[in-house]
């Protein structure tokens, strides 16, 4: 799976999360303190979120980080390049954290 690739499966995870909760663009970027148009271009695979981004995307949906990598559709074949890809933002993801704590 290619980066381009990993962009739209976790955009096209979120719109699903999103549509799941009833939520619209709107409301999402609101509650994850980002714009409309950025929200978009993540759901459109343009972009990645910030580590920040993807922890209160986790938190408004309801999910945790690794759930916004796992779509239903995923293939056996993915999963195991997804965890991979899961595994380093997710650290990264930690990084981040610990230093908004200290």
């Amino acid at each position: 799976m290619i980066e381009q690739e990993l962009k739209a499966a976790l955009g096209k995870n979120i719109k699903f999360l999103r549509f799941r909760r009833e939520l619209s663009q709107s409301d999402l970027a609101e509650k994850v303190c980002i714009s409309v148009t950025a929200l978009s271009s993540i759901e459109r695979g343009n972009t990645f979120p910030q580590p920040s981004t993807f922890c209160n995307l986790a938190k408004a949906l309801k999910v945790q980080v690794w759930e916004l990598f796992r779509g239903e559709s995923a293939s056996e074949q993915e999963t195991p390049i997804v965890d991979r890809y899961t595994e380093d933002i997710i650290k990264q993801i930690e990084m981040v954290h610990k230093q908004y704590k200290a």
